[in-house]
């Protein structure tokens, strides 16, 4: 199953100081999909791209019980909103050549960050830009079903 949900707003609410409609929409839109289908709560993974994937990074580790793989492509920021909670896995893609959001910043700052919260986190630097090629979605459904 794929649950894709888009912000409230022109982007995710956390890009504008704290967390509102977003988290309850997402609530809401997965309890659907939890009454009506079976599903495996080892399997379920929380991504994103771009502002997205900062909202994933933010949102997947402090909901670890719930969001057991975290999967972030071309962050710009992680911020759990209190301390994390569970033990999600993460996996990070940024392209070297982003001239969006910095790759130095999640290769430097993010992925060490949340090493130091005690997660696990691949991380895949490519060469190309603000972009997701399949070469990287690909390694990323790898990653997740492995």
């Amino acid at each position: 199953l794929m649950l894709a949900v888009e912000s409230r707003g022109v982007t995710w609410d956390l890009l504008s100081g704290a967390y509102g409609d977003d988290v309850g929409y997402i609530d809401q839109a997965l309890g659907q999909v939890f009454d009506t289908c079976a599903v495996d709560p080892e399997r379920v993974a929380l991504a994103g791209f771009s502002d997205g994937a900062s909202y994933a990074l933010s949102l997947g580790p402090t909901n670890g019980d719930l969001f057991r793989h975290v999967i972030a492509f071309s962050p710009g920021f992680a911020a759990p909103a209190r301390e994390p909670f569970g033990n999600a896995r993460i996996w990070i893609s940024h392209g070297w050549s982003d001239a969006i959001l910095s790759p130095g910043n999640t290769e430097e700052v993010i992925v060490p960050g949340l090493q130091d919260l005690g997660f696990s986190v691949d991380f895949m630097g490519f060469d190309g830009g603000h972009e997701v090629p399949a070469v990287v979605s690909e390694a990323a459904l790898d990653w997740f079903l492995a």
